[in-house]
């Protein structure tokens, strides 16, 4: 079953995030805290929501994304952010289930594109991807400023 978060939902969004990080091996990478992650998704200005895919009643993957923009096509779009999936629960259907939802918030909201990034050594997930009909985008880097580089490029 997949189904919208809630507040409630915070801690088992906390923990889905802290195994994909550890799958990702970067278990300490997580600063996120469950604060962060509630103003993030229910504040007064949410910037992401995310959706939990539910095995025997257990949240054992979710799907956090937000709003994009495409200047060329005039039209938002969607982000996929981060998909997990506990291992304990692959081959149940969990991802697909998920990534099938997202393509249907998609399109029901008019967004030109759905997009995500993944890893370069994660073949098992881009040949999943590709099966579902994603195409890399080969020609594209992932550019990012963080920490104290952005502080200097902001003058600060």
């Amino acid at each position: 079953m997949i189904r919208p978060a809630t507040p409630a939902d915070i801690p088992a969004i906390h923990r889905l995030i802290v195994e994909l990080a550890i799958y990702e091996k970067e278990p300490d990478a997580v600063n996120a805290t469950h604060a962060d992650l509630n103003a993030a998704l229910f504040g007064s200005r949410p910037t992401a929501e995310c959706v939990l895919a539910e095995l025997d009643g257990q949240a054992a993957g979710l799907a956090l994304f937000f709003t994009n923009f495409s200047t060329w096509t005039g039209k938002p779009g969607l982000y996929l952010e981060d998909l997990f999936v506990m291992p304990s629960a692959r081959g149940a259907g969990l991802g697909k289930a998920l990534l099938v939802h997202l393509a249907g918030i998609a399109a029901a909201r008019g967004y030109a594109r759905f997009e995500w990034s993944v890893l370069d050594w994660n073949e098992p997930a881009i040949g999943f991807y590709k099966a579902l009909g994603a195409k890399p985008m080969d020609e594209w880097t992932v550019m990012r400023v963080e920490g104290e580089a952005l502080a200097v490029l902001a003058g600060t």
